[in-house]
C-alpha cells in the first residue's frame, strides 16, 4: 500500500477566465478511483478556491489586496468543493473538505489533530480535497499556491510520492515562454541545483516554479519523492507512482529534518535580516541555543512578530533562519541589551528574539 500526494495547481483545475476544467478533473479522479480501488491512499491538494470565486463574482482579473483575495476564496471555496464532491461521487469515492493553514503545521496539537484526521480518512479509503484556509491565513504569500502545503502534507504522512500536476510538463532550466532556449530537466538530484530554478511563470497562481522548487527541496529533505508534470497527461497519477517518466523527478533523501524546520529553511518568505556577534553565533551552532537580544549587532528590514529572518554572523554568511518574536520596531530599542535591561526598556518584550523551537541552522539542519 503507497500513500501519494496529488497537488492540482490553478491552471489544472480551472481556465484562465476562472471556469472549471471538468474535463481534466474528471479523468484525475478517475485515476484516484482506480488507484484506491487497487488499495493505493491518495490526498489531494487543490488550487483553484480564488479563481472559481473570481469567476463568479465576474471579477475579469485576479485581486490583489489580501482582503479581496480572502473573499474571492470564502466565495469560490464552496463552489470547488461541491464540484469535487460531484465529481468524486461519479467515479464511486466519498470526498472530505479540509481546510489547513500554515499555523497549523507550526502548532504541534494542531498538526497532531490535522494528521489523525487525514489518516482516518484514508483509513476509511476518503479522498480527502486539501486546500489553504485563505480566509484566516495571515501570511500574505500563504504556502505559495498550495505547491508548499502538499509538500507539508505530504511529509506529515510519510508519503511515498509527491506529485505536483501544473500546466507544464516539468521543470526548466529556464522559462520557456521566454527563452526558446530553456530545456526541459528529467531529474534533480542536487538541493543546489533545484534552488537555482527559481523562475516564476505568468499563470493564475500564487507561486510559479518557485513555489514548486521549494515544495520539492522540503520533501526531498524528508525523503519523499517528488514528480512535477503537466496536469492535462492522461495517465499522470498512475504512470508518476509506477515511477515513469512523465515530468521532473526529484528523489527523496532522508534528512531527519521536521516538516515544519523544512517549510522555515525552504518556503518561509525572509523578511529581515538579524546580524549577530561571534558569541551569539556559536550559542546558536554549537548550543542550540535561542537567540536573545544581547547576542543582536544589527537590525535590518521591517518585520513583524511571527515573519521569518535570516540570521548572519560575523564572517560566516547565513547561519540561521527563524521567526521573530520581537519586531523590528522594538528589536532596534533592545538590541545588545541582556534580557532583564530590554524589559526594563520595553516590558512587553519576548526574552528571546527567536525561540530555539522556531529555528532551523543552515549548515546542520534541512539542508
Amino acid at each position: 500500500m503507497k500513500t501519494l500526494v496529488v497537488k492540482l495547481g490553478s491552471t489544472t483545475v480551472a481556465d484562465g477566465r476562472g471556469r472549471l476544467r471538468r474535463a481534466v478533473l474528471d479523468a484525475r479522479l478517475a485515476e484516484v478511483a482506480a488507484l484506491v480501488e487497487a488499495g493505493q491512499r491518495v490526498v489531494i491538494v487543490s488550487s483553484g478556491a480564488i479563481a472559481c470565486g473570481q469567476s463568479a463574482l465576474g471579477l475579469r482579473e485576479r485581486p490583489e489586496r489580501m482582503a479581496e483575495l480572502q473573499a474571492a476564496s470564502a466565495v469560490g471555496q464552496g463552489r470547488l468543493f461541491a464540484a469535487y464532491g460531484r465529481l468524486c461521487a461519479r467515479h464511486g469515492l466519498t470526498a472530505a473538505q479540509v481546510l489547513l493553514t500554515s499555523t497549523d503545521f507550526a502548532q504541534r496539537r494542531s498538526y497532531v489533530n490535522a494528521r489523525a484526521t487525514l489518516r482516518r480518512l484514508l483509513a476509511w479509503r476518503i479522498v480527502a480535497i486539501v486546500n489553504e484556509n485563505d480566509t484566516t491565513a495571515t501570511d500574505e504569500i500563504g504556502f505559495g499556491d498550495n505547491d508548499v502545503l502538499a509538500a507539508q502534507v505530504a511529509i506529515m504522512l510519510r508519503a511515498d510520492l509527491l506529485l505536483l500536476l501544473t500546466d507544464r510538463d516539468g521543470l526548466y532550466t529556464a522559462d520557456p515562454q521566454r527563452d526558446p532556449r530553456a530545456r526541459p530537466i528529467a531529474e534533480l538530484t542536487s538541493g543546489d541545483d533545484l534552488a537555482s530554478v527559481r523562475w516564476r511563470s505568468a499563470g493564475r497562481g500564487a507561486g510559479g516554479m518557485s513555489g514548486k522548487t521549494a515544495a520539492a527541496l522540503m520533501a526531498a529533505g524528508a525523503g519523499v519523492r517528488t514528480v512535477i508534470a503537466r496536469g492535462s497527461r492522461p495517465g499522470v497519477i498512475a504512470d508518476a507512482l509506477a515511477g515513469m517518466p512523465v515530468g521532473t523527478s526529484v528523489p527523496g533523501r532522508r534528512e531527519g529534518a521536521s516538516a515544519f524546520k523544512l517549510w522555515l529553511r525552504y518556503a518561509k518568505p525572509v523578511r529581515g535580516t538579524l546580524e549577530i556577534d561571534d558569541g551569539a553565533a556559536r550559542a546558536l551552532a554549537e548550543a542550540g541555543g535561542s537567540l536573545l537580544p544581547v547576542g543582536v549587532t544589527g537590525v535590518h528590514g521591517s518585520f513583524a512578530a511571527g515573519d521569518a529572518v535570516s540570521v548572519v554572523g560575523p564572517g560566516r554568511g547565513e547561519v540561521a533562519r527563524g521567526l521573530a518574536a520581537i519586531g523590528a520596531r522594538d528589536l532596534r530599542r533592545v538590541a545588545g541589551l541582556r534580557s532583564a535591561e530590554a524589559r526594563r526598556l520595553v516590558p512587553h518584550v519576548d526574552e528571546e528574539v527567536v525561540h530555539r523551537d522556531h529555528l532551523v541552522l543552515i549548515d546542520k539542519e534541512a539542508r
